[in-house]
């Protein structure tokens, strides 16, 4: 596993309850700031193995990325189950909900 996918998955690991990222912010912080995809990839292929809050991280646009019905409804409900407000059915006020992180720590 390469630093930058265990960082990934360190900052994943660290969004609290009720704030979101963005892949590109995670990419930034993990030390690889044009790797917002390689963090679609690491979700993908290690959420579940490593217990990761996955729904926690949206698009730079502030929306849901899922194109696919079922999983775009999981992760509305689970973003609205901790109190996350959403302006349109797919977006939400990145500003009210947004997790700065110091990526100096990682």
């Amino acid at each position: 596993m390469t630093d930058f996918t265990k960082n990934v998955i360190r900052i994943i690991q660290t969004i609290p309850y009720g704030k979101v990222m963005t892949y590109g912010q995670i990419a930034k912080a993990a030390g690889s700031p044009r790797s917002a995809r390689q963090v679609v990839r690491i979700l993908h292929s290690m959420s579940e193995k490593y217990g990761l809050p996955w729904h926690r991280v949206i698009n730079s646009k502030g929306e849901i990325g899922f194109r696919d019905e079922e999983m775009f409804i999981t992760q509305k409900l689970l973003l609205e189950s901790e109190g996350i407000q959403f302006n349109t059915e797919r977006s939400l006020p990145l500003k009210s909900y947004l997790w700065h992180i110091d990526s100096e720590l990682y």
